[in-house]
């Protein structure tokens, strides 16, 4: 299982690399990429066990966080009710975004990062809701829609695939400024 000394901090080059395409069928050696990716965010969402292994709490972890230029990442964005189905979970692998709202939306408190140590603080603008084309472990593509936290949770990650990091996105002269109408998420 990842822990925290596994993961690559901001300032390793392999963080902005644009990774990989992956090709079908994974190898045994991207199969367990991907499930120690989820393992990852399942117990780091879990309190007890996110103690336990003084993991910080993740709803999406890359390839390339892992020093791995590969375009694959693992997402799970867990239900705002307590014991619901998450909002989304798998691992996205070649994933494309093939359409983005006009509108923008971002996080009211910011975007973290497990590869970036400090806090950045500015608001992230990315498209409020998008449609993601993507292979799962087993190479079957999938073609979603996300909107609002998925959305951004998934742009987040496959920054990571092209070599970009959130804080690339926060206006320098004025952080806490958004595109007008951006839907602010709390």
């Amino acid at each position: 299982m990842y822990l925290m000394k596994d993961i690559t901090r901001d300032g390793n080059p392999v963080l902005r690399k644009r990774a990989a395409e992956v090709s079908f069928p994974l190898s045994d050696e991207d199969q367990q990429l991907a499930k120690e990716m989820m393992k990852y965010l399942e117990v780091s969402q879990d309190p007890e066990l996110c103690e336990k292994y003084k993991l910080r709490a993740g709803v999406g972890l890359a390839a390339p966080q892992v020093g791995v230029s590969k375009q694959m990442a693992a997402v799970l964005v867990p239900s705002p009710d307590e014991d619901g189905e998450p909002l989304f979970k798998d691992v996205i692998i070649n994933p494309v975004i093939v359409s983005e709202s006009v509108q923008y939306g971002a996080l009211t408190e910011g975007e973290g990062c497990l590869s970036v140590d400090k806090d950045v603080p500015g608001y992230v603008p990315r498209h409020d809701r998008i449609t993601l084309r993507y292979q799962d472990v087993n190479g079957k593509t999938h073609k979603v829609r996300l909107k609002h936290y998925p959305a951004i949770v998934c742009q987040h990650e496959i920054d990571h695939l092209h070599g970009v990091l959130f804080y690339d996105h926060i206006n320098k002269e004025n952080p806490f400024e958004a595109p007008a109408d951006t839907v602010m998420i709390s």
